[in-house]
């Protein structure tokens, strides 16, 4: 049986996109700098991320039920990297649509 946080972490990516596709439309997605970010933002959740949900110590601690039980890499559930994406993308999304009109990229 697949959990509400598993159900959820593969929900939010996907609203998240199509609102940026229909909705949004910053035209993020297209661009180097934001795949960047994703890998920048990752590089750094990543030990934080597996620090604070590993097995053998954890802080941060998942109902089993909950999660598809997937760990990947150092005791992550997989299901966060759903959220991450998600949470980065909205924020950036929202940000850029926030800008002023005419305000340049590199400003």
């Amino acid at each position: 049986m697949t959990g509400a946080y598993t159900i959820s972490a593969i929900c939010a990516p996907v609203a998240v996109v199509a609102a940026e596709l229909t909705a949004l439309r910053t035209g993020i997605l297209r661009h180097g700098r934001f795949w960047a970010t994703i890998a920048i933002t990752l590089a750094f959740q990543v030990p934080v991320d597996g620090w604070l949900t590993k097995l053998s110590a954890p802080i941060v601690l998942y109902r089993p039920s909950a999660i598809s039980g997937v760990r990947w890499p150092w005791d992550i559930p997989v299901e966060d990297f759903g959220f991450a994406f998600a949470l980065i993308t909205l924020t950036l999304a929202l940000w850029e649509r926030g800008r002023p009109a005419g305000k340049a990229d590199h400003d």
